[in-house]
């Protein structure tokens, strides 16, 4: 009969495959046939043992995964490192592809408002003074910007923002924050705003994008 449950030594830790077309309630008792075994095996090493579970094509529940850490649970020595498969959920799957798209945004964002955007924004319309633009991506500036421009507001400090930011209130990149000043930016120019080596955001023009971030040309659609 074919085993469920397949433990494999590595020089650096342990992996426990679970077969992706086992019954789970088979999965259980083998995992815990498995740790009783190591139990005994291990019991004079006090020393504890991390596992990676890999669940191939089977997408584990939440339910799911606590039933197996439960069991680990009666185990003090042994531990789960991660759970790892090799698929994922729609849900994630739509989120991956939604960060890795260029939105065209033409929205009126007025004062104390807040809009939020995930991945890079082209953005073609009117931010007010007092309203806040988000993109957890680059942001393109092709519209009037008054108010505040946050790229990369999920900490991703590789983002950049580009187009004409005179006008903008304020710059956020990550957690970092700056002040559009006429020393910085020439109104009715296309600046690019990135940060730099030393974790300040630094004020650039435009054909220096390609030097700085050479992977925003190979995205799909090109740029």
């Amino acid at each position: 009969m074919q085993k469920s449950v397949v433990l494999k030594g590595y020089k650096d830790g342990y992996e426990i495959e679970l077969k992706a077309d086992a019954a789970f309630s088979q999965i259980l008792i083998e995992l815990t046939e498995l740790f009783e075994r190591l139990k005994h095996e291990k019991e004079k090493n006090d020393e504890k043992i991390a596992f990676n579970i890999k669940t191939g094509a089977r997408l584990l529940t939440i339910d799911q995964k606590h039933e197996i850490e439960k069991i680990v649970d009666n185990y003090p020595n042994f531990l789960v490192h991660r759970i790892v498969s090799d698929v994922i959920n729609t849900k994630e799957a739509l989120q991956i592809m939604d960060s890795k798209n260029v939105h065209v945004n033409g929205d009126v964002i007025r004062n104390g408002q807040v809009k939020d955007i995930t991945g890079d924004v082209l953005f073609l319309g009117n931010l007010h003074q007092g309203g806040v633009l988000r993109a957890t991506g680059n942001i393109y500036v092709m519209g009037s910007v008054s108010g505040i421009i946050h790229a990369g507001f999920d900490s991703n400090v590789r983002s950049i923002i580009l187009g004409d930011i005179s006008g903008a209130q304020q710059l956020r990149i990550g957690d970092l924050v700056d002040i559009v000043d006429e020393g910085k930016v020439t109104a009715g120019t296309d600046s690019l705003v990135f940060v730099n080596d030393l974790h300040v955001l630094e004020f650039t023009s435009i054909d220096k994008l390609k030097s700085l971030r050479p992977k925003i040309f190979n995205q799909v659609g090109g740029f």
